[in-house]
């Protein structure tokens, strides 16, 4: 066994046991990892909800640990992602609009592993110049649209969390970057996990749909992308439902600006289903800027969801999922606005964000369905507030969809190129 395969088995049994054991000292060149986490407790206001009224919740959300991992000289890089929604909201997160793997108005707990993935980066070294290509299978993310909201300013998702992300399938991808520009390509299983323990079927659905996406870097910090999907059956675990068509589209700034950080995000995102004979678009525009710890944010988003048929929980639609029975479609137009103050404790390792925000809009029916704001909320008006802390352990720099090293910038990937 060559020293690189010694020092992966040697890493891989740290991992395991958490323990340093001899040998180490020889892999450290080889081998390298890093522990994370979060965790929000928030207290969340929303009035209307499904069926009139109001309600107030307490829930800690986005409870997550990652582990990255890097051996053979950041050549082979194991993430994994628990998520732990599954036991603090197992009934889901009051959100406005919220839509998605049964769930409605409230956001649906995300499944225990949430990313398993290992990726090869930069695998052929510098036979191919100064490209950088990438493999990465496991469970995670499809090439497709935008970061995961979990990984952006604003605590509520977005209403269009389901047109513009594809997450939790067992994905196979590769991708290729060429000086300013990277293409990523994959195959994974068009299902929606139905509970929080549920894995991706992989016998019988593992490769029915695909996605790719193009990424333009001009100047590091500003990305141009595109994106294009087919997904089989989303909402009918068997494979029984209809294909979804998926477009989308996104400007993203990230980098420092006037003695601060900027960050900004622009997407437009539309999903056809049924032959096109329904379709729901989303534009969403988002910004934050960060200076001395100070962080004032904004959205705006107007999103348009189907209608689904409800069970007696008005919060939970009817599953599997049947197109013909969708009842209408609601387009959310929301504005919200927040502020938060970020410091740091044990040398900046532990960054606590205690943070504001308030969602105003409306919602209204567009298609003439049975299910419209007037009869689920007794009102069109959308308002919720939300506050709490955001408690993040070395959390800096992951983003969630995004595999292979493909958009470190230039310096970095200059650094790291053999």
């Amino acid at each position: 066994m060559d020293r690189f395969a010694r020092c992966w088995v040697i890493s891989l049994s740290m991992v395991g046991a958490g323990l340093g054991i001899p040998g180490v000292a020889r892999c450290q060149q080889a081998f390298e990892f890093r522990l994370s986490g979060q965790a929000v407790p928030s207290l969340t206001s929303v009035d209307p909800i499904p069926g009139t009224g109001s309600l107030t919740e307490a829930r800690v959300v986005q409870p997550v640990a990652m582990l990255h991992a890097a051996a053979l000289g950041g050549h082979l890089r194991l993430l994994g992602t628990l998520n732990l929604e599954g036991k603090t909201i197992p009934r889901g997160e009051l959100t406005p609009g919220a839509w998605g793997e049964g769930f409605n108005d409230r956001r649906h707990p995300h499944t225990y592993v949430h990313e398993l993935l290992l990726s090869g980066v930069d695998l052929l070294g510098r036979l191919d110049g100064g490209a950088v290509v990438s493999v990465t299978a496991g469970k995670g993310f499809a090439p497709f649209g935008s970061d995961d909201p979990m990984s952006r300013p604003v605590l509520r998702y977005p209403v269009n969390h389901h047109l513009a992300q594809i997450l939790e399938r067992a994905v196979l991808q590769a991708g290729v970057r060429v000086g300013p520009a990277a293409v990523e390509a994959g195959l994974f299983n068009g299902d929606e996990p139905e509970r929080p323990g549920q894995w991706p079927r992989v016998g019988g659905r593992f490769g029915d749909s695909w996605a790719a996406r193009l990424t333009l870097i001009p100047v590091d910090g500003v990305e141009l992308s595109g994106s294009r999907a087919k997904v089989h059956s989303p909402e009918h675990r068997p494979g029984a439902g209809s294909n979804a068509w998926k477009w989308h589209l996104a400007a993203r700034l990230d980098r420092a600006l006037w003695g601060g950080r900027a960050y900004g995000l622009a997407e437009w995102a539309r999903t056809e289903e049924v032959q096109g004979f329904f379709v729901f678009r989303s534009l969403l525009v988002e910004g934050a800027f960060t200076a001395s710890g100070h962080q004032p944010y904004y959205r705006f988003e107007r999103t348009e969801r189907p209608e689904d048929l409800r069970e007696l929980d008005p919060f939970r639609s009817v599953r599997p999922h049947l197109e013909n029975a969708i009842l209408g479609t609601t387009r959310f137009t929301l504005h919200t606005l927040g502020y938060g103050y970020e410091f740091g404790l044990a040398r900046d390792r532990l960054r606590i964000y205690p943070f504001v925000e308030g969602t105003l809009g409306r919602a209204r029916n567009i298609d003439g369905g049975v299910l419209t704001p007037e009869i689920l909320y007794g009102t069109s008006r959308v308002r919720s507030v939300s506050a709490g802390v955001r408690l993040m352990w070395q959390m800096a720099g992951h983003r969630m969809g995004r595999y292979g090293d493909l958009l470190a910038p230039a310096a970095h990937r200059m650094a790291n190129h053999h």
